[in-house]
């Protein structure tokens, strides 16, 4: 099986993908940005069930029931506070990513929808983010028949498609 990676600007909680993973924090108790998104779209049981698989470590995942959402799993993952690149941060946004992506597996999901991880809240530069995410995702591919980058922004969505057409951002 060889999938691909698609590029899509808009709201990752309407999508109709096997799975959808939510850029939380630590208490997998909801949040701003995509992690509050998700948790308002899931409704309630989302909540209930993330709280007993909490705390996820940065650079960890865990899977829940989508609930309300047209995804049958939210895999819900951490990653890192950005410290200015002295703190491992590559690593740990890389193992995001990577864990995201078995936890996926184990649940059978064939389609997956990734948000933009670590690059809202948690300040990890846009560039340097996507670049790690397309390093851990295009190799998954050959796992996955679908694999969805989410933007929110127009900037991000312009920067993930130079960088899926091979261009230099």
């Amino acid at each position: 099986m060889t999938g691909r990676i698609e590029l899509l600007e808009g709201d990752i909680t309407a999508l109709a993908v096997d799975a959808i993973v939510n850029a939380a924090n630590t208490t997998l108790l909801g949040g701003g940005g995509v992690d509050g998104a998700i948790h308002r779209a899931a409704g309630p049981e989302l909540l209930a069930a993330a709280r007993v698989l909490a705390p996820c470590p940065p650079g960890e995942a865990r899977v829940t029931a989508g609930f309300r959402l047209p995804a049958r799993w939210v895999v819900h993952t951490v990653g890192p506070v950005w410290r200015g690149g002295e703190a491992d941060e590559d690593a740990v946004l890389a193992r995001a990513y990577r864990a995201s992506l078995a936890r996926a597996a184990e649940v059978d999901a064939q389609s997956v929808a990734f948000p933009c991880i670590a690059t809202g809240a948690y300040g990890f530069p846009a560039e340097r983010a996507a670049r790690i995410a397309l390093a851990v995702l295009r190799p998954a591919t050959d796992r996955f028949e679908r694999l969805v980058v989410v933007t929110h922004r127009p900037r991000d969505t312009d920067l993930y498609a130079r960088l899926l057409s091979g261009a230099r951002p």
